[in-house]
């Protein structure tokens, strides 16, 4: 293809469909990592931004393009695409959440490991629980939802037409506090079963002062933290596949308000 036959509106168009791909897929840590190197992600984002685009530019409305209003609207896209894909961020920092909980609880408050992802360290537990809700979101085939969602979100919010004024945030808020509760309900088995074993041995230190329940607490509350972990993976898997079941009516929700004002 010639470039030179390309409009410089359409080219322009396009930059505005990239900003809004970049911004939706970055979030999502399943596409995304410090540890990739930078060739491609942007290889990724430009990519999907070609595939889209033939399809979407009809939906695109026709914007007189200065170069300050190019500016504006390009970060108006990224902004809504990185919206857009914290709404799946939620969800894997919801997991990590439960897993720091465990790890705290178990004995492995020391026991951190560095996470390429975030640049920093982590309980190991966390980690676990991290790797383990991201094969739970490929097997579901959720990489392929939010390319479907990315395609769905042009049609019913065309750019240029961000609006936070309605009930957008106030929907974000109450997903963020609802997430909190379900890290809860990711870790109250392990909690639940630790908190008993801490009484009897809380018991068994009245009753037998010679015995060093301290030393035998660490291995003890490792063991069964391990076990209670193994016999619930199928209640964690069934949360995940819930949660991730409902991300992507929850992004058409918050869309529809973004539209709405």
């Amino acid at each position: 293809m010639d470039l030179q036959l390309i409009p410089i509106d359409q080219f322009q168009t396009f930059l505005v469909c990239t900003a809004r791909v970049a911004g939706f897929i970055g979030a999502i840590p399943v596409y995304f990592s410090n540890q990739t190197p930078a060739r491609i992600k942007v290889s990724l984002v430009f990519a999907i931004s070609l595939l889209l685009f033939p399809i979407l530019s009809l939906d695109l409305p026709a914007v007189s393009f200065s170069p300050l209003s190019f500016l504006l609207l390009t970060t108006n896209e990224t902004i809504l695409g990185m919206l857009l894909g914290l709404m799946s961020r939620l969800v894997f920092t919801t997991v990590e959440f439960g897993g720091t909980v465990i790890g705290y609880q178990m004995g492995f408050a020391a026991a951190n490991v560095f996470d390429p992802q975030h640049q920093n360290q982590i309980s190991l537990i966390s980690q676990f629980q991290n790797v383990f809700a991201i094969l739970i979101f490929l097997a579901l085939d959720g990489h392929h939802l939010f390319i479907k969602i990315a395609a769905r979100s042009y049609q019913l919010l065309p750019p240029g037409n961000l609006n936070l004024s309605g009930e957008a945030v106030p929907f974000l808020m109450e997903l963020t506090s609802r997430m909190f509760e379900l890290g809860l309900q990711f870790s109250a088995p392990v909690l639940a079963v630790l908190l008993l074993s801490g009484l009897i041995l809380g018991i068994l230190a009245r009753v037998f002062p010679q015995l060093n329940v301290f030393l035998l607490s660490f291995p003890l509350n490792i063991g069964i933290a391990f076990i209670v972990m193994a016999l619930t993976l199928d209640m964690i898997t069934s949360l995940l596949r819930r949660e991730f079941d409902a991300l992507g009516e929850r992004i058409l929700i918050i869309l529809q308000y973004l539209q709405g004002g």
